[in-house]
């Protein structure tokens, strides 16, 4: 898979481009310290791409894991802009990207080590990994739940555009809670996201979990911590999204 050597970033980013097979997300991680807010890598992974983007938050880490639902609406609306039409991206709660169907990839989010929820975090470090092409010597037949930017239908070249993409469409999700508030963030994730059986109303709370009325007034709580610790959509195997992601094999 052929990639151009240059990240198209708005002001405001500072490109760092990593060695095929490095990963973008730890060095993220890495660097977060020194050079703060905006610091955008980039990686290629064989059929993968994955970016990483440093945030510095200015609540306690209990309400800016919030930050990572307008991650995830960016890179939704950054794949929506470049696919061919009447494609569907959304969400299975609270990390993975479905499009047209199948999973193709996901976010994480990290913060120092250390950091309790009462304490503001230095920085938070958002992550992605997309399938860009399908791979090589796998039956794409056998793994229906799964799918990649280019099997579902983009142009290879598109593929890279995606990445300065949700750059800007992060600029416009932080523009929208600053003017709008969180809940307004918050709608637009929920929309991307299916609604379970049972479920009339939901909303995200203060602390990022995800609360849901059911039928009959009941509620139920579904943890965004617990939830990023699991990202069930990774395969640690691949290191890439899982061909069989875990919530199929346990439904």
């Amino acid at each position: 898979m052929k990639h151009s050597r240059k990240l198209d970033l708005p002001p405001g980013y500072s490109g760092h481009i990593l060695p095929p097979g490095e990963s973008a997300f730890a060095y993220a991680c890495a660097i977060a310290d020194e050079q703060g807010a905006g610091a955008f890598v980039h990686a290629r992974k064989g059929e993968l791409i994955e970016f990483a983007v440093v945030l510095e938050p200015d609540e306690p880490l209990a309400s800016a894991r919030r930050g990572f639902f307008a991650c995830m609406h960016a890179l939704a609306e950054a794949i929506s802009a470049h696919c061919p039409p009447e494609r569907e991206v959304a969400f299975h709660w609270p990390d993975a990207i479905i499009f047209d169907g199948g999973l193709v990839g996901g976010g994480r989010l990290a913060w120092p080590q250390g950091c309790g929820d009462d304490d503001i975090p230095q920085w938070l470090v958002f992550g992605a990994v997309l399938r860009a092409e399908d791979l090589p010597d796998v039956d794409t037949g056998a793994h229906p739940d799964s799918t990649s930017l280019v099997g579902s239908g983009f142009e290879l070249e598109q593929v890279d555009n995606v990445v300065g993409s949700f750059a800007r469409h992060l600029m416009l999700a932080f523009d929208t809670w600053g003017e709008h508030g969180f809940r307004a963030v918050g709608q637009d994730y929920l929309k991307r996201l299916p609604k379970a059986e049972g479920q009339k109303k939901r909303i995200i709370d203060v602390n990022g979990d995800l609360v849901s009325t059911l039928a009959g007034g009941a509620s139920e709580r579904s943890s965004l911590g617990q939830a990023l610790e699991a990202h069930e959509w990774y395969d640690p195997v691949l290191l890439a999204p899982a061909l069989a992601p875990r919530w199929r094999r346990t439904a």
